[in-house]
């Protein structure tokens, strides 16, 4: 038998520069945004969904981590569904729209909406 250990500073999220360029713009288009907080929240056919809000301050709990001049906010109790994903902002077609690449997520539905991550 094994434990897994989870280890915050080695194990985080990363933003990829398109998404970077999508945060800035959001954040400096709303008035009292300071950061983009990360959660995620039971819904959708396959389980979960992810959740991006901009926010003045995060929750006491939340894990920071600076990228360049953009604050992300991961909520605690979604750090362990999320470790080690990556996070870019693409275009498909005529459409742009952030993209997960999350290693934890086993399948998604069909619409790209929702995931489900073996407990």
């Amino acid at each position: 038998m094994s434990v897994e250990r989870f280890d915050p500073s080695t194990q985080t999220v990363t933003v990829l520069p398109a998404a970077l360029e999508h945060f800035r713009k959001q954040l400096s288009a709303q008035q009292n945004a300071q950061a983009i907080r990360l959660s995620v929240k039971p819904s959708g056919c396959s389980g979960f969904m992810y959740v991006l809000d901009l926010v003045e301050a995060g929750q006491q709990e939340d894990l920071k981590l600076q990228v360049e001049d953009v604050t992300l906010l991961i909520d605690k109790s979604s750090l362990a569904i999320v470790s080690g994903s990556e996070i870019d902002y693409v275009r498909e077609g005529i459409n742009r729209q952030i993209k997960f690449i999350n290693p934890n997520a086993t399948s998604e539905c069909g619409c790209g909406e929702s995931f489900t991550v073996n407990e």
